[in-house]
């Protein structure tokens, strides 16, 4: 699945899932079938890093 390009869009679509769906990261990316690492550097990129206990990007 295509996932927005723009790490500002990203991080609004991920979080939005995460909360949502109340799916960790390691089952989203495997929905999307998308590499965690190709998220987590887009979205280190702008300053934000994966909170598990909150399970949202911050």
């Amino acid at each position: 699945m295509n996932i927005p390009g723009d790490p500002v869009i990203l991080l609004s679509y991920i979080n939005t899932k995460l909360r949502d769906n109340d799916h960790d990261l390691d089952e989203l990316c495997k929905e999307l079938c998308v590499e965690k690492e190709e998220i987590l550097k887009k979205l280190e990129s702008i300053g934000y890093t994966y909170d598990q206990e909150k399970n949202r990007f911050a």
